[in-house]
């Protein structure tokens, strides 16, 4: 090596067209306008942060928070007949509404004529037996008669097994009313004997 040649650097040495890597750019130091630019942008950001604060803050107190749009969410109302069915299958209480649509149906499945003199009263879902009650004792028995087609029909419309049984009531009696010429300590008018 004579004094007039550079020192090559070991990596000089394995590759000979390699370049030396060029020095990167200084970028330049942000002038006056540049620095008023930023610290506005920031300005901005740090109003609009304590602006969303405050609206969410307003809006807390007035008991309100995200109001829903024009589209469909979670934050939407449920729907009414959604909101019963859910707490049909809640409750449990699939199998009474489901007798219970068949009372406001009862003209449709056993006929006009028997509906005109017999009415469901009740349903006991414990043993599924639907009471039904008959404005006369011909009535009555014409339904007790009727009662397995009915047992049949009935369970078509629920589902096998709801209904079980059919428990015809022929008419109730009159209400016993006392008069104004009642004994003291009697029991009303079939304390006569006594």
């Amino acid at each position: 090596m004579t004094a007039q040649e550079p020192k090559k650097s070991p990596d000089a040495k394995k590759s000979p067209d390699a370049k030396a890597a060029p020095e990167p750019k200084r970028t330049p130091e942000p002038s006056g306008v540049d620095l008023a630019r930023v610290a506005l942008r920031a300005a901005r950001e740090q109003a609009r942060a304590r602006g969303d604060a405050a609206q969410q803050k307003k809006q807390a107190r007035r008991g309100g928070g995200l109001r829903s749009g024009a589209r469909a969410d979670g934050r939407d109302p449920m729907a009414l007949g959604s909101a019963i069915n859910r707490l049909l299958t809640e409750r449990g209480w699939e199998a009474p509404a489901a007798v219970g649509g068949v009372m406001g149906r009862w003209p449709q499945i056993v006929g006009e004529d028997i509906a005109k003199h017999c009415e469901p009263e009740r349903y006991d879902e414990d043993e599924r037996v639907l009471f039904v009650r008959c404005d006369s004792t011909a009535w009555a028995t014409n339904l007790r008669l009727l009662a397995p087609t009915l047992v049949a029909r009935l369970n078509e419309d629920l589902g096998h097994g709801r209904v079980q049984q059919i428990r015809v009531q022929g008419p109730a009696g009159p209400v016993r009313r006392y008069g104004p010429l009642r004994a003291p300590g009697s029991k009303g008018p079939g304390d006569t004997y006594g």
